[in-house]
């Protein structure tokens, strides 16, 4: 699926996947980075429909 120009525009741009990742777990929620293919750059979805998800252990 395209992301929309609207959209991409939109959202937080980050340059490497590890940036995005760091973002995610500061945000506390479920999120996903992926790389756009409009702006080549990863942004972060709560999307997760059809996606598998690796379950992530909380560190305290």
């Amino acid at each position: 699926m395209r992301t929309r120009e609207s959209i991409c525009r939109k959202k937080a741009r980050f340059a490497f996947e590890e940036d995005a990742r760091a973002a995610m777990r500061r945000s506390g929620l479920s999120l996903l980075p992926y790389r756009c293919d409009r702006c080549r750059q990863f942004h972060l979805t709560s999307r997760t429909k059809g996606k598998f998800l690796r379950r992530v252990q909380a560190l305290n």
